[in-house]
């Protein structure tokens, strides 16, 4: 068998796929090179559109509520089994882990079992030492290793733009109005990528100055959506969709793209493939690898997203296909949770124009091929009964084969989380401590 690659997982918060490889004009030359080498994922999804959970699913390779994580790690939640993680899956298999930087899947990084923590920003400080650790890792690390560097970027409150990133001509995204608060914002998001970006930078040229690249498989992605309305905490693809971007052995090479389908929880399958280990028995992804071989066009026709807790409760879960999305909400609201979207001024604008009073539907169905931006809803629509009863027992089908606990009714919130009022404007307002 050939040596075990060394696995360097790089990521960022809130970044979505707003960047260059995606061709947007969010400037991102490390990334973009690290793309030009590697292979770009351009319909990847997160498994859920909030921070821990999506962070779970990837590193367990399940959906956030297999694995535990219905919250946010540092308002009190937990996955229940560390064991199940990524890092302390590959320690069993004889990998060295480490940790420099953020994680979001514990209150505590001691809880994951990394072998090393390098250097953990305090309080969630945008401290970039963190980098520089890393980087002293790579140097001379023991082979093989799994090194996780994570990174505050591109979170609000955003960097201080500079003269390149001139809010006059700064892209707006397409769920959001072309208004100066929106500018502003984006502004602020294209510096925290700037930012960002150097870092990867140094990181990936600490990895192949130190010889270990053409046996490091790199894997660089963001948890969700950008932390703007309507991204962030939200099913449609504006908060699922996440960029990818893979480099190293076995095919991820040669700067290409890759148009299937894949989520956050295909990511475990395949470094398992890869480093030639079993996947074990909770994993509910697929491998990545026969399309990296160019076997199939496609390793899945559907794939899954939700919503529990955010900084409020806000259940919700959606089912994709490669034509339809179909999002169902479980609260019974008929208007959105505020507090769920980050204090923006982009939030500000839009609650100054009644978006806050919105009503929002129960069932949500799209044709992402006539209607990409998911903004004709079609669930009341009698041509597309049948589209919408097929997406509801598909959902409804992976809620039973996952025990989602929605299926037992409303999700208490476990004893000593804290977690905020659902009819709350701001994720800034008192929180309650539940238990």
């Amino acid at each position: 068998m050939a040596a075990r690659p060394n696995i360097l997982y790089i990521h960022s918060h809130d970044t979505g796929r707003y960047i260059q490889p995606y061709g947007h004009a969010v400037p991102t030359p490390s990334l973009q090179r690290l793309a030009e080498q590697g292979v770009v994922f351009r319909q990847a999804f997160c498994a859920a559109p909030t921070c821990s959970p999506s962070r779970a699913a990837l590193l367990t390779g399940q959906c956030a509520h297999s694995a535990g994580m219905l919250g946010l790690a540092h308002r009190g939640f937990v996955m229940p089994d560390y064991s199940c993680h990524l890092a302390s899956f590959l320690r069993t298999a004889g990998y060295t882990t480490a940790l420099a930087g953020v994680q979001h899947e514990a209150p505590d990084s001691a809880m994951i079992g990394y072998d090393r923590l390098l250097l953990k920003p305090a309080n969630w400080a945008k401290t970039l030492e963190h980098t520089e650790a890393a980087v002293r890792f790579l140097r001379s690390p023991p082979e093989p290793f799994f090194l996780s560097v994570g990174f505050f970027q591109t979170h609000e409150p955003f960097e201080k733009p500079s003269a390149a990133e001139d809010e006059r001509f700064s892209p707006v995204p397409p769920p959001l109005p072309d208004v100066p608060a929106v500018r502003s914002d984006m502004a602020g998001f294209r510096a925290s990528a700037r930012v960002l970006d150097e870092q990867y930078g140094t990181i990936l040229s600490a990895l192949d100055g130190s010889g270990l690249a053409d046996r490091t498989l790199v894997i660089a992605t963001t948890d969700h959506g950008i932390p703007l309305p309507g991204m962030k905490c939200n099913l449609t693809d504006h908060g699922i969709g996440v960029y990818l971007v893979m480099r190293g052995p076995c095919g991820f090479a040669g700067g290409r793209v890759c148009d299937a389908m894949v989520s956050h929880v295909d990511v475990f399958p395949t470094v398992c493939e890869l480093a030639g280990i079993d996947a074990p028995g909770w994993v509910e992804g697929f491998s990545m690898m026969p399309l990296v071989r160019g076997e199939t066009q496609q390793i899945r026709q559907e794939l899954y997203a939700e919503v529990t807790y955010h900084a409020a409760y806000e259940p919700q879960r959606c089912v994709r296909t490669l034509r339809h999305k179909y999002i169902r909400r479980f609260d019974g609201r008929s208007r959105r949770v505020l507090a769920n979207c980050d204090d923006t001024a982009s939030k500000a604008h839009l609650l100054s124009v009644g978006w806050g009073d919105e009503p929002i539907p129960e069932e949500m169905l799209f044709d992402l091929a006539l209607d990409p931006q998911e903004r004709e809803n079609l669930a009341a629509r009698s041509e597309r009964a049948q589209v919408l009863a097929d997406m509801r027992r598909r959902l409804a089908d992976w809620m039973t084969r996952t025990d989602d606990p929605l299926l037992r009714g409303p999700v208490a919130p476990p004893p000593g989380t804290k977690s905020n009022h659902p009819d709350d404007r701001s994720p800034k307002a008192p929180m309650t401590v539940m238990g």
